[in-house]
């Protein structure tokens, strides 16, 4: 674990470019998020709202396979990377709960697990680190949520393919929800032994 610590710990200057490949596909899903909620909460375009998911999810592939495929890692991607995930996270769960589609308790659990880690990451600086190695239970999670949305918004509909979609659909979002919240969980005893094994920066510099 040292090892991924210490990586996380001296990105500072080994990514800094800006304008590579990979970030503008993030940026290209940062700007679906609102265009996303427009049409899910304006004219109720649903399959254009499912093209616009499917076509973050596959640019979500696309810019970590090319990051690593063409040596353009950079600090700016692994910002934009999660953040891309958790807005679209939101704004489907914004959009179901506006839509009657899933209930409040549901959408509210999601971003409750966000404000979780942000409370811990000032314990985590004071160890000298910016985050830590992203865990296959986090990406699970994600991949299980932007399944299982999508899904619930075909579900809203009639016939029997929404009510297979819905059926799938639920089945996704429990696994997701639990996966996410297990993950959250497991990154904050992370940074509890991390606390507890790394002394405070201000301590080693000192000695």
């Amino acid at each position: 674990m040292s090892d991924d610590r210490d990586a996380v710990a001296t990105d500072a200057g080994s990514g800094d470019r800006v304008l590579t490949v990979p970030n503008v596909l993030s940026l290209i899903r940062l700007a679906g998020v609102p265009l996303f909620l427009w049409l899910v909460l304006g004219p109720e375009s649903d399959f254009w709202a499912l093209l616009v998911l499917m076509v973050a999810g596959f640019t979500d592939y696309l810019d970590g396979n090319l990051a690593r495929r063409l040596n353009q890692t950079s600090s700016l991607g692994q910002v934009l990377d999660p953040v891309a995930d958790r807005l679209y996270i939101l704004a489907v769960v914004v959009g179901l709960v506006l839509r009657d589609i899933i209930p409040v308790w549901l959408a509210v659990s999601l971003p409750l697990r966000d404000v979780l880690l942000f409370c811990v990451l000032p314990f985590l600086r004071s160890r000298g680190f910016s985050a830590l190695p992203v865990h296959y239970l986090g990406k699970a999670a994600t991949a299980a949520l932007l399944y299982a949305f999508p899904l619930l918004l075909l579900g809203d509909d009639t016939g029997s393919l929404a009510a297979v979609a819905q059926v799938v659909g639920w089945a996704f979002t429990v696994w997701g929800v639990g996966l996410y919240w297990w993950a959250g969980l497991l990154y904050v005893w992370q940074v509890r032994t991390l606390l507890v094994t790394t002394p405070p920066v201000r301590a080693r510099t000192a000695t």
